[in-house]
């Protein structure tokens, strides 16, 4: 559910009209969706996912915990908010200019594959769904093109190592948890993943651990780029929620946490676009407020919906061929 951030600052970087700024995207976990739906056009719509279709016991239940039933019900998700309710338009994202890059952890080679260019909505679909793969949230594993395979960041928790290693010079990075919040202790779930991670192949919970050791690095690294005047290549920029800003946490149910969540992640990525002082936000001088807009739903054609603007009464089509909003 703390994918709702860097969601939020896709949908500003959209609205800000810097799509065509980018390049090249690489994510894992929510960040491959939320990105994927950024590349197949319009950010709004997608958003309120979040907080319109995921806050609900039937996508995650930590009491499903002590059941034999997965916490995260990653099939409803895919099967009816992807695919039904807000349809994600595979083709266009095989079709974008832009590739998209989905980090995936392959078990048994005990490695981070990222995804070249994929030739259909099915082998797309595989990747999202593996890089989605949470463990313990989720049981065992998934497959990718044959392999085992779970969540993307599992060996490579942040994505711009991806990109640099593709010889990336200009990196924008999405982080989700507030600047100033400190991880650099290994947390008691860490250590119970570790354990679930060891049980489905020796050895992988001790990387992920080792892996987690160099996203403590990394963080340290990213924020005093953020802070330095002295810049070098590859220029690499890591946004993340302000200081003092409540982190989501993962199992979050609360529309108006994860609401609020989305409008503090928009305004900080406003500001940056906008060279306003991150002190403006903490006043409350630049603030994000929802968009409203209407939703009409083809009876026939469950994948066709009509996005209305309210301020001039035009309407976009959302599915299948749809025009960028």
């Amino acid at each position: 559910m703390r994918g709702v951030v860097s969601a939020a600052m896709l949908t500003a970087l959209d609205d800000q009209g810097f799509f065509n700024a980018i390049d090249s995207v690489y994510a894992c976990s929510s960040g491959a969706i939320n990105a994927a739906y950024y590349l197949a056009g319009g950010t709004w719509f997608p958003l309120s996912i979040y907080f319109d279709d995921l806050t609900t016991l039937e996508f995650v239940n930590v009491k499903r915990a002590f059941t034999k039933r997965p916490i995260l019900n990653i099939d409803y998700a895919f099967d009816e908010v992807l695919d039904k309710i807000k349809p994600l338009d595979y083709a266009a994202i095989l079709e974008s200019q832009v590739p998209l890059h989905v980090a995936i952890t392959l078990v048994d080679e005990m490695s981070t594959f990222v995804t070249g260019k994929l030739d259909t909505e099915a082998d797309l679909r595989s990747a999202l769904k593996a890089s989605s793969w949470l463990p313990v949230a989720l049981k065992g594993t998934t497959t990718y093109a044959g392999k085992r395979a779970i969540d993307g960041g599992v060996l490579t928790a942040l994505p711009f190592r991806l990109a640099r290693n593709d010889s990336c010079t200009h990196i924008l990075s999405l982080s989700t948890h507030a600047m100033d919040v400190s991880t650099e202790q290994i947390s008691l779930l860490n250590r119970y993943t570790k354990r679930h991670l060891e049980k489905i192949r020796p050895g992988l919970g001790v990387s992920y651990i080792r892996a987690l050791e160099q996203k403590y690095e990394d963080q340290k690294a990213l924020a005093e780029m953020r802070n330095s005047g002295n810049y070098h290549e590859p220029f690499i920029l890591d946004l993340a929620p302000l200081p003092g800003t409540p982190d989501v946490r993962r199992e979050e149910i609360s529309a108006a946490k994860i609401l609020e969540s989305a409008r503090s992640a928009y305004a900080v990525m406003y500001s940056a676009l906008e060279h306003k002082p991150a002190a403006s936000v903490v006043s409350g001088h630049v603030r994000a407020v929802p968009r409203l807009t209407i939703v009409e739903r083809d009876e026939n054609d469950p994948r066709s919906i009509r996005l209305i603007n309210n301020a001039s009464g035009e309407s976009v089509a959302w599915g299948a061929g749809r025009t960028r909003l």
